[in-house]
């Protein structure tokens, strides 16, 4: 059972980052407890987040720079790959196609107009909440990672499937369900708990946040695709960590009238 789990902990850090790992056998049984372990990544996203923020700040290093590879940690952890979903998913969205022909655009390879206009004000939104971000704010800012991932991890096992063939149908058929399941909302509760430690307010505009972008994901997917896929799970997982901090900025504006 220790190997399996540790073979369902490689599988899921090697395909969902870019942190080395050795080589594991991808086979049913190993596969079963991906999505257990995919949201660990998050705090591993975060750790280096919340340590470059206060580093900067001890440095007194300018904001820009700050800022800047604030926004690039993440892909330098992941890879791009939830970003990836989120263009193929915003090219569909934005043809106003018939259903079939949305899945017929995320299957292209190719990067639309609308990929890269959504691209570019996807980070320079990012950059402007990042610039709003205080050093008060960042321990809970640190958790949204684990937050984005364990909803994620949820919605793969939980949510209707776009076609019966592909990584979330895969991941899903071959997942032990329940638990995944039961571990991705004690991540989250996990993640709340230590939120409010930090500050609660901040901790609960950022949960409010995640739990409308989940119902609106659920939404969007089942209407405009029948379901969920792979592009689709990293345009919820992208959008959350949009959504989470500029909740937390927002309360915090509202703190400030």
């Amino acid at each position: 059972m220790m190997k399996r789990l540790l073979n369902s902990f490689g599988i899921a850090f090697s395909m969902y980052s870019r942190i080395p790992m050795p080589q594991c056998q991808w086979s049913q049984e190993n596969m079963e407890y991906v999505m257990c372990f995919f949201p660990w990544i998050g705090p591993v996203i975060g750790l280096l987040c919340v340590g470059w923020s206060f580093l900067a700040q001890a440095a007194d290093i300018n904001a820009p720079l700050r800022n800047a590879v604030l926004l690039l940690l993440p892909l330098a952890v992941t890879g791009g790959i939830h970003l990836d979903g989120m263009l193929d998913t915003s090219d569909a969205l934005s043809s106003w196609r018939p259903v079939e022909k949305r899945i017929e655009i995320l299957k292209d390879s190719h990067a639309g107009a609308f990929a890269i206009i959504i691209c570019c004000s996807y980070f320079l939104l990012l950059y402007g909440i990042a610039d709003s971000v205080t050093a008060e704010m960042m321990p809970v800012y640190g958790a949204v990672f684990l937050v984005s991932r364990s909803l994620s991890a949820f919605s793969v096992v939980t949510f209707p499937k776009m076609k019966k063939k592909g990584t979330v149908a895969d991941f899903s058929e071959k997942a032990r369900t329940r638990r995944i399941q039961i571990t991705s909302l004690v991540y989250v509760l996990a993640a709340f708990l230590w939120m409010a430690g930090w500050n609660l307010w901040y901790g609960g505009w950022a949960m409010a946040g995640a739990a409308l972008t989940f119902a609106y994901y659920y939404r969007m997917s089942v209407k405009n695709f029948g379901g969920i896929n792979g592009d689709l799970a990293g345009w919820f997982l992208s959008v959350c960590e949009l959504v989470m901090p500029l909740f937390m900025v927002a309360g915090d504006l509202i703190l400030r009238i």
